[in-house]
């Protein structure tokens, strides 16, 4: 079984060459290590939805929303036909503080977001801030360089529960991890039907709870210039419908920012999945709505060339959302899977996207990372250059040891539950595939199904050499701030000497591109 064999060194100049090097060490790929006295990982955002609002009825000294977006039409619980069932998210944290003398509520949330996504509720709720209890303050947070964004998103309630992951309070996220077709409870706030939505984030209490309440009271204090209170004392807020799949385990915190005024860069999540990838013995499973990070992908190829390297297993979209979001990173995936697939000289790379029941196209949110019995890594961060050193994010991850066998069991049994919804079988069916085939990939193989609610493989597109030469400055996807200009220059440059006549629109339309990137399109 994958729990009975030893990890490899990640590095040949660790102090003790025969015992693996810890993937998750602070200062380095990870910010820090805290104590949660529970773990849970939630899938879609049905059951995130109403767990959160459980914790936040229960909250009685504050409650920090940080994310990219907030829209507070939506209902968090759409079935709920109780008294706080189908009101708005706005109108619930306005009754919260009602309610509760003692509350605040922070709501920090990405400005472009604001720009792009202007609704009619931000007003109400900025007179609300002004004029009313003054205990529920919505600000929004342009510290950041042009063109990037805000992307973690973090739920802190009174320090004593934390929701972390890829999951916004936003519209389009609610769904159930059944993924009915027309389920008719998948409504906007606009009256809309919307497709299928696949998603997940972590709840962590304890020290974990605590220092995510410290970042989020970070965030707030370089946006606004204020110093949030830390609660004082805090009470038992755990939702009691939610089950931790584990109990007293360290949890790994892991960031990104760019250099911005007084804060310096940090990389902590680029250097997480580098060291992951290289660290692993038998597979990689990973989730997420995008494949376009230079590194990741260098990182990935190296593995797949060695004659006896783990399997790699990932799991996207059919397609990006809008037109604009498919013309360029739809184009990104295309060349980046090409390289894949010439590294994989062995066959140990597959890549799919889900279908429900209708065979309708199940979009792909998740940002998950599996290695092996390993790590389990859940968090905001996509598998593009954005996420790597641009925007900001926040992943947490567990790692298991030899030491810790009920980790490493509950990291393959969290994998394979992932894998039953999309293939729809059992947890139990998944484990026995891998069992008999020995293989990830060949297991997957055995269990999917080509009629109905399943996998399906992703296929390559060819990409044209206009889409290429857009990909290529990476003004949609930079890695660092002022990485934009200098690609502009040398793309320029390259454009001029291939293709003189058509330079100067095929540029022009990257520069277009790369404005509307730091729009709502390319940040869900």
């Amino acid at each position: 079984m994958l729990q009975e064999i030893e990890s490899p060194p990640l590095t040949a100049n660790h102090e003790d060459s025969h015992l693996p090097q810890r993937i998750l060490r602070p200062g380095d790929t990870c910010w820090r290590i805290a104590r949660a006295d529970r773990f849970a990982v939630i899938v879609d955002a049905a059951d995130y939805f109403a767990h959160a609002k459980e914790a936040m009825l229960k909250a009685k000294h504050s409650i920090l929303l940080v994310g990219w977006d907030f829209d507070l039409r939506i209902r968090l619980t759409p079935d709920d036909d109780g008294e706080d069932g189908r009101i708005r998210l706005g109108d619930f944290l306005k009754e919260l503080v009602n309610r509760k003398p003692g509350l605040r509520i922070y709501i920090l949330k990405w400005d472009m977001a604001v720009f792009f996504t202007m609704r009619w509720e931000i007003v109400p709720m900025i007179l609300h801030d002004i004029v009313g209890t003054r205990r529920i303050h919505l600000r929004f947070d342009s510290t950041h360089p042009l063109m990037a964004a805000h992307h973690q998103k973090i739920v802190v309630i009174d320090d004593a529960l934390a929701f972390c992951g890829g999951i916004d309070m936003t519209e389009h996220r609610w769904d159930t991890r059944e993924h009915i077709p027309n389920d008719r409870h998948r409504i906007d706030p606009a009256g809309e039907n919307y497709g299928p939505w696949h998603d997940s984030t972590t709840a962590v209490d304890g020290e974990a709870a605590r220092a995510l309440g410290e970042l989020a009271r970070m965030r707030w204090q370089f946006a606004t210039g204020q110093n949030l209170p830390v609660p004082d004392r805090t009470l038992d807020v755990w939702p009691e419908a939610l089950q931790p799949q584990l109990h007293d385990v360290d949890v790994g915190i892991a960031r990104t920012f760019p250099a911005y005024g007084r804060r310096d860069a940090v990389s902590e999540i680029e250097k997480l999945y580098v060291a992951a990838i290289r660290a692993a013995r038998d597979t990689i499973y990973i989730e997420n709505q995008f494949l376009a990070s230079k590194r990741i992908v260098e990182a990935l190829c190296a593995r797949l060339q060695e004659d006896d390297g783990p399997e790699v297993l990932f799991i996207t979209p059919q397609s990006a959302e809008s037109w604009l979001e498919e013309e360029v990173m739809d184009s990104a995936r295309a060349l980046c899977l090409q390289r894949l697939l010439r590294a994989d000289r062995h066959g140990r790379f597959g890549i799919y996207y889900p279908v429900n029941a209708a065979e309708q196209s199940i979009y792909v949110h998740s940002k998950v990372m599996v290695v092996d019995d390993r790590l389990l890594r859940v968090g905001s961060s996509n598998v593009n250059n954005r996420s790597m050193g641009f925007d900001s994010e926040c992943d947490l991850a567990v790692e298991g040891t030899p030491e810790e066998p009920r980790t490493q069991s509950t990291v393959l049994n969290l994998r394979n539950n992932f894998l039953a919804e999309h293939l729809d079988v059992s947890q139990a069916a998944v484990a026995q595939a891998i069992l008999e085939h020995g293989s990830l990939l060949r297991a997957v193989e055995a269990l999917r199904k080509n009629e109905g609610r399943s996998l399906r493989p992703l296929p390559l597109r060819e990409v044209s050499e206009a889409e290429e030469l857009i990909v290529e400055t990476r003004l949609a996807d930079p890695e660092r701030p002022a990485q934009p200009e200098r690609r502009i220059e040398h793309m320029a440059k390259r454009a001029v000497l291939r293709h003189p006549i058509t330079a100067a629109v095929l540029l022009g339309g990257a520069a277009l591109t790369g404005a509307l990137v730091a729009s709502r399109l390319f940040r869900r």
